[in-house]
C-alpha cells in the first residue's frame, strides 16, 4: 500500500492553492466547492489506494461521458438527483410542510416552451403505430383538497421506441410531440390525450450504461411520464408517475 499522504501539509497548501482559497479574488462559494470536493478526492485516492492507471482511467471516462453527453444522465443513473430529492424533503419535513403528490427527479430530458393549452390537451403530434391511447387526467388541488386554478401542468414522456422528442437520434419526431401544458379551470381539472409510452433503457454503448455495466447494474426504467405542475402562489411541484406492467 503507498503511503498517506492527504494530512501532510504539502498536500493541504496543494489544495487550498489549487481552490485559491486565500487567493483574495474569485467566487468565494466556488472556491469552497471546489476545495471540498477535490479534497475529499485526494482523500478517497488516499484511503482506497487508487492508483494512477485507475486515476487516468477515470479522467478519460469524463472526457468521453462529455462527447456523450450523458451527465445528467449519469446524475440520474447514480442516484445523485434522487439525494437532492431526499434532502428537500428531509427540509420540508423540518418546517411541517407534509403531504400532497411526492415530489420525483425531474430527469435530463424535459424542454421549455411546449404548447400551453386550456383545461385539455393532445401532445401526440405524431402518429405511432405501437402505441395505444392513453388519457391522463386529475384534478390539482392545495393540501386541503380545494382546486386550483390557473394552475399550469406540464407532461413530458417517450414515444413507443423510448425516445423523446429534441432527443431521438432517428429524427423522426417533431420538436413537441409527447410534450405539452394545460392550465387548469376553476375545478383545477387537466387533461392530456397522448399514446402509451414504454420502459426504455440506457444508452446500450453510451458512457452511462458503461459504469452501470462495471457496477453490475442495469439501466432499464419502466415506463413513466413526467410532470411540472406551478401555481402563483405554490411552490412547483416536479414529479411522475410508472406505469404498472
Amino acid at each position: 500500500m503507498s503511503a498517506k499522504v492527504f494530512e501532510t501539509k504539502d498536500v493541504q497548501d496543494l489544495l487550498k492553492a489549487a481552490a485559491n482559497l486565500n487567493g483574495g479574488s474569485g467566487n468565494a462559494r466556488f472556491q469552497q466547492i471546489v476545495h471540498r470536493l477535490l479534497g475529499d478526492l485526494f482523500k478517497a485516492i488516499d484511503d482506497l489506494d487508487i492508483t494512477p492507471d485507475e486515476v487516468w482511467a477515470g479522467v478519460n471516462y469524463l472526457n468521453k461521458l462529455g462527447q456523450d453527453g450523458e451527465a445528467a444522465l449519469l446524475a440520474a443513473g447514480l442516484g445523485l438527483e434522487k439525494y437532492l430529492d431526499i434532502r428537500m424533503d428531509a427540509a420540508d419535513k423540518a418546517v411541517g410542510l407534509e403531504g400532497g403528490t411526492p415530489r420525483t427527479i425531474e430527469g435530463p430530458l424535459y424542454v421549455a416552451g411546449a404548447p400551453l393549452r386550456e383545461g385539455v390537451s393532445r401532445i401526440d403530434v405524431n402518429p405511432d403505430a405501437d402505441a395505444g391511447p392513453l388519457v391522463i387526467h386529475g384534478t390539482v388541488t392545495d393540501l386541503d383538497g380545494k382546486p386550483l386554478a390557473g394552475a399550469v401542468v406540464e407532461c413530458w414522456h417517450a414515444n413507443s421506441k423510448g425516445f423523446y422528442s429534441h432527443f431521438d437520434p432517428t429524427g423522426a419526431q417533431d420538436d413537441f410531440n409527447l410534450r405539452g401544458a394545460v392550465k387548469t379551470g376553476a375545478d383545477g381539472k387537466y387533461e392530456f390525450r397522448t399514446l402509451m409510452p414504454v420502459g426504455y433503457g440506457c444508452p446500450p454503448q453510451g458512457s452511462t450504461q458503461r459504469l452501470l455495466d462495471g457496477l453490475g447494474r442495469h439501466g432499464n426504467r419502466p415506463a413513466h411520464v413526467h410532470f411540472f405542475v406551478s401555481s402563483d402562489n405554490s411552490r412547483k411541484l416536479t414529479t411522475q408517475f410508472n406505469i404498472e406492467g
